[in-house]
């Protein structure tokens, strides 16, 4: 070899140094690696989903892993549960997590100890303890299913039939997003459930999935599986990572948007920047009082140059990102505290261009039924040409979530008015008057019947203490037998 011939050194080169450090920014932020290998399916709606996953349910030879935040007792939950019951009569080992609030009101105890009976082994994720009076509010929000450790589905759906529609009545389904893994990081996907699972009972010992036991290369698709956990942030850190990093396009969907304001800041940021910032939202809601709080979250993106977009059919529920034709994302997880903070989500965030070219198609099909969110020159909300609203199922969990949304919006502002460690925006006067009227109310009524206020009071002091006074007795007997700390959260 010629010794003017030099052999180029990645060690040294700007472009492959900029590129790893990337990686290493995205893997420490979202607390998993960028795993090789595997097949991507994007798969839209409940008419390509649930098929999806009834397939692989009625395909599976030894194990099958469903959790699932919400499943109703009508003729979508019955199908399935019919289905898992039918599998576990076949010999297949069927796991089955549902959360307690989430199906409160949605299905009765006898629907779960049909499944029960039928050789289905469930387990309900945090139901109300008395000895722990505030841990409800820590969910697990995430919707997946595994089977057989070859195929894994990480989606924004739950199992109802507002999802299907009724067509007979011109009832449209929910716009909502999944994905079908196939390869290597189907095991990260197993690997989250194992997790939840082993909180609430006795773990998984015979099929534990491991990165050696991992299934062959699927195809061409690197991605990361991000299984959040409450009062980390995991996906938050990477959201603000995305929306620094993006140049081009930065499009997103979300159900509930009620976003933190550090992660507004990082929004306007990148719109201010030049970069195209879109996000859309539903336009329906089953709380009619929290549109016009939800509407004045807008207002400092759009100001910003943000576009908004809301959507005109019966209900969006989808939680997708889509960027600079390079990187998307597809979860659970919404924009919002509760999510961030709070719950258990499960999102793929996908780092392939022709699976972002999918889903930035996607996202413009979407754009073809919304309707875009203006400012008019008096600053105030405009949405031009706004449909009739269509009609709409209920009961799919969107209260809590728009009620959430809506309180966290008002308690932002009144936060901020009252330490004076942020600017407010002019934009946020609504959700300051709005904080101002209630707690003027309930002061109104507190002097009027203070016995309102203390009789609650008394009540969820003497539970808490109560809840203490248990949990220091099982920690003694623990300790007085010699017993290891249990890592159960609920049964």
């Amino acid at each position: 070899m010629s010794p003017d011939v030099s052999i180029p050194d990645s060690r040294h080169d700007p472009l492959s140094q900029i590129k790893a450090l990337a990686q290493q920014a995205f893997s420490r932020t979202a607390g998993s690696p960028l795993v090789e290998g595997n097949s991507v399916r994007l798969l839209k709606d409940a008419q390509e989903n649930y098929p999806a996953w009834l397939d692989a349910i009625r395909a599976a030879r030894r194990y099958i892993n469903f959790e699932n935040y919400i499943i109703h007792e009508d003729a979508a939950g019955q199908l399935f549960a019919d289905t898992l019951v039918a599998m576990a009569q076949q010999g297949v080992r069927v796991r089955l997590i549902y959360d307690w609030l989430g199906c409160l009101g949605k299905a009765s105890r006898s629907f779960w100890r049909r499944l029960r009976a039928g050789g289905v082994e469930v387990r309900c994720f945090n139901p109300l303890r008395w000895d722990s009076p505030l841990g409800w509010f820590s969910r697990d929000h995430r919707k997946m299913l595994s089977v057989d450790g070859d195929v894994a589905f990480v989606t924004g759906l739950c199992v109802g039939q507002m999802w299907i529609g009724v067509p007979e009545k011109k009832i449209e389904p929910w716009r909502d997003t999944g994905v079908e893994v196939r390869g290597p990081s189907v095991v990260d996907i197993e690997q989250a459930f194992t997790a939840i699972w082993a909180m609430l009972g006795e773990p998984i010992l015979e099929t534990v999935p491991t990165r050696r036991a991992a299934p062959g290369k699927a195809g061409d698709t690197a991605l990361r599986i991000v299984a959040s956990v409450p009062a980390t942030a995991g996906l938050l850190r990477v959201n603000e990572l995305v929306a620094a990093l993006a140049t081009s396009r930065l499009w997103l969907t979300d159900a509930y948007f009620a976003s933190t304001t550090g992660y507004v800041q990082a929004l306007c940021a990148a719109a201010k920047d030049g970069v195209d910032v879109r996000l859309l939202v539903p336009n329906a809601t089953d709380i009619p009082l929290l549109k016009p709080l939800s509407r004045a979250g807008y207002r400092p993106l759009l100001q910003a140059g943000v576009r908004v977009f809301e959507w005109n059919g019966s209900m969006l529920h989808a939680k997708t990102a889509v960027v600079d034709s390079r990187w998307a994302r597809v979860g659970s997880t919404n924009l919002n505290i509760a999510s961030w903070f709070g719950n258990y989500e499960l999102d793929v965030v996908v780092e392939d261009e022709p699976f972002a070219l999918l889903m930035e198609q996607a996202y413009l099909k979407d754009l073809e039924n919304a309707t875009e969110v203006v400012l008019d020159g008096r600053n105030k909300l405009h949405k031009p040409n706004e449909p009739h609203p269509r009609p709409k199922l209920t009961g799919g969990g969107g209260s809590v979530g728009r009620a959430v949304a809506g309180a966290i919006r008002i308690g932002s502002a009144v936060g901020a008015a009252f330490t004076n460690r942020r600017v407010l925006a002019p934009a946020e006067a609504r959700l300051t008057l709005t904080g101002a009227v209630v707690l003027s109310a309930l002061a109104i009524l507190f002097a009027v019947f203070p016995r309102v206020l203390a009789y609650p009071l008394v009540f969820v002091l003497a539970w808490i203490a109560l809840g203490l006074f248990y949990k220091a007795y099982e920690l003694h007997r623990a300790q007085s037998r010699g017993d290891k700390p249990n890592a159960k959260h609920a049964r």
